[in-house]
């Protein structure tokens, strides 16, 4: 078992542990298991890093087995400059949801942590698979856990929720089957990536594949206007569920615009690119504007993920090495801020078991520390230099500005947005005297929140100050995607 292997199956097997215990009487020795199977989840993640050869677009850290030989289905892993942080960022997350969930979770505690960490280790396997068919099963067996994450610990209407989120992820998704049996059949019965990449397709054959993985990764991003399904379910997912949800399960999509529109499909991709831009822009402009009338926190914080990510396809479709590069390090920023206005949301949840801003106000004469930690993580919301938030947007803008001026200045519009509604959210629910007595008896944050609130500080921080090693990691594999892109596949 190699190190990729490692990385996947270490948490799906703590989880599977947890689930055996099945009781809540055991739930104190439950979080210790879960704590454990988390760190250990990341520490041996981080050879992947250090034994890392930057210098080679070539997948490393390679396993290949035969998994269904009938079909030519191979247990197939590797990872690149592209999908290495994506992994590292997992299983960091996973271990910052479980202290989160520390003393939160009260009931059935070992099926919400058993859930996460085998939902660690699929994320995983998606960013790890370099066969088609395991891709998908990866990219589908996540929807399982989150489904009941939201299902079980979610908010009222969170049945209404997670049928939602399931149907129109799992319905975009049945395109992309479609499009990887079309793939298996005319590679002469082959599952494997590289296969694929090389495949001389026809226009049409393009443009129908573009489209069938558009579905799929659109829905999961979301891009605008399929990103309805989002707000719902972060309203009422628990805040473990909604920070996995917006710092990793929204970069599957896309990540998989990466790996199979752009590499497979590149004519198409570049015949489409003005379609994908327009919703990019309308993704970072109208629902920026959106954004601005949302009365409740998580909701306001799930539509400003959707501008974000707006981002991130704009950078991947104007095909140059600023825009790509961009928009993976945006989505890199994104998982670290998303995750971390989320879990902040969650903390004064916890104490007043209320979302809407209008029931808070003056929060920094009760909470002045919590109130620290929840201007960083707005001010990186924002798009402020020196924050994680910053360096991916900045380069996206950069990028646009070389590809076509207006598109650039269109990007760059969703910073004023992303100031104005983020501020006006924290002066309304942190500045000024105190609103009411619910919030003249709040609490400061405990050493716990204390110490996952400043490990997603430090993130923000490093990041925003110090981009270097995460562009170095990927560069030389964005160049090779772009290389490759810019060459025609048609017969």
């Amino acid at each position: 078992m190699g190190l990729l292997s490692l990385a996947i199956w270490t948490p799906i097997l703590f989880g599977v542990m947890l689930l055996a215990l099945g009781r809540d009487d055991q739930a104190r020795a439950v979080r210790w298991i879960a704590l454990v199977g988390s760190l250990v989840s990341l520490l041996v993640t981080l050879p992947l890093y250090t034994q890392f050869d930057v210098s080679t677009a070539a997948m490393q850290f390679s396993e290949l087995a035969p998994w269904i030989d009938r079909f030519h289905v191979n247990y197939h892993l590797g990872i690149d400059g592209i999908s290495l942080w994506f992994v590292l960022l997992t299983a960091f997350i996973n271990v910052i949801v479980v202290i989160a969930g520390w003393e939160v979770i009260t009931s059935r505690v070992n099926q919400y942590m058993g859930a996460f960490l085998i939902l660690s280790g699929l994320m995983i396997g998606v960013f790890c698979a370099l066969d088609g068919m395991l891709f998908y099963v990866f990219f589908e067996a996540t929807l399982i856990p989150m489904y009941l994450i939201i299902g079980v610990w979610g908010g009222p209407n969170k049945i209404y929720a997670a049928f939602k989120f399931f149907l129109y992820t799992l319905m975009g998704s049945l395109l992309m089957l479609v499009a990887l049996i079309y793939l298996y059949t005319v590679s002469g019965g082959s599952f494997d990536l590289a296969l694929w990449h090389k495949l001389p397709l026809s226009s049409s054959a393009q443009t129908l594949l573009f489209f069938a993985f558009l579905a799929a990764f659109a829905v999961k991003v979301p891009m605008f206007p399929v990103h309805t399904w989002l707000p719902d379910v972060h309203v009422e997912a628990p805040t473990g569920g909604s920070a996995v949800l917006a710092a990793i399960m929204l970069k599957l999509g896309a990540y998989g615009f990466l790996r199979f529109s752009l590499p497979i499909a590149p004519d198409a991709s570049h015949e489409w690119a003005g379609l994908m831009i327009g919703l990019s822009l309308a993704a970072v402009i109208y629902v920026g504007l959106v954004t601005l009338v949302q009365n409740d926190m998580k909701k306001l914080v799930a539509y400003s993920s959707v501008a974000h990510m707006g981002f991130v396809t704009l950078g991947f479709f104007i095909f140059n090495d600023l825009g790509v590069s961009g928009g993976i390090v945006q989505m890199i920023s994104h998982g670290f801020v998303s995750a971390a206005m989320f879990l902040a949301i969650g903390v004064l949840y916890d104490r007043m078991h209320s979302r809407e801003i209008a029931s808070y106000g003056g929060v920094v004469n009760t909470m002045p520390k919590f109130t620290a930690f929840a201007l960083l993580f707005a001010m990186a919301n924002s798009g402020l230099p020196g924050t994680a938030g910053f360096v991916g947007e900045w380069m996206v803008i950069l990028g646009a500005v070389k590809f076509n001026f207006w598109i650039g200045m269109g990007a760059a519009s969703a910073l004023i947005f992303g100031a104005a509604y983020t501020l006006w959210m924290f002066k309304r629910v942190y500045l000024g005297p105190v609103a009411n007595d619910h919030v003249k008896d709040l609490v400061d944050i405990n050493a716990r929140e204390f110490f996952f609130l400043s490990l997603l500080a430090i993130a923000v921080l490093y990041m925003g100050v110090y981009p270097k090693p995460f562009t170095d990691v990927m560069d030389v594999s964005v160049a090779e995607l772009l290389k490759h892109v810019a060459q025609s596949k048609l017969p």
